[in-house]
């Protein structure tokens, strides 16, 4: 191995895909089914949470990752994070769900807003939006369902 005299740190990427276990989604249901097993059941209905799941061409998944925890009205989610771990893992795909606590199957503003920020910014990387879903512990809301992605 060649030894470089550099101060600055390397930048390296792993990734082996050998035996593990991928999903292939064929609709929200299946989003929603996966998603809810991803979730703390046991903050599901107390605090807001984000969970993106990372697809390969195949529309099989390559892996999930919770992306935030926050407060009980709201939680910070960075679309540059979620772009950054796409590309380091090859996916071509992403779902992008967060839980809204009190219930409420409908969006808020900043939901469309960041659905349309996410959208635009995997469309100039060549990723596709595959759907945002919003989980509650009684059901979920699709953007792609209901016609808004």
């Amino acid at each position: 191995m060649k030894e470089y005299k550099s101060d600055m740190p390397e930048i390296t990427l792993k990734y082996k895909a050998s035996g593990i276990v991928t999903t292939q989604i064929k609709g929200s249901d299946d989003s929603y089914k996966l998603l809810k097993k991803m979730y703390d059941e046991d903050t599901l209905d107390y605090c807001e949470s984000s969970i993106v799941i990372y697809f390969n061409q195949a529309n099989r998944s390559i892996g999930w990752q919770k992306l935030s925890q926050g407060g009980i009205t709201s939680t910070v989610i960075d679309v540059r994070m979620i772009l950054v771990t796409a590309l380091n893992c090859g996916a071509t795909g992403i779902i992008l769900s967060h839980n809204h606590p009190s219930g409420a199957l409908k969006t808020s503003e900043q939901d469309d807003a960041l659905t349309k920020k996410l959208n635009e910014a995997c469309k100039i990387m060549d990723l596709r939006l595959l759907d945002h879903v919003i989980v509650t512990s009684k059901g979920y809301y699709s953007y792609v369902d209901e016609g808004k992605l």
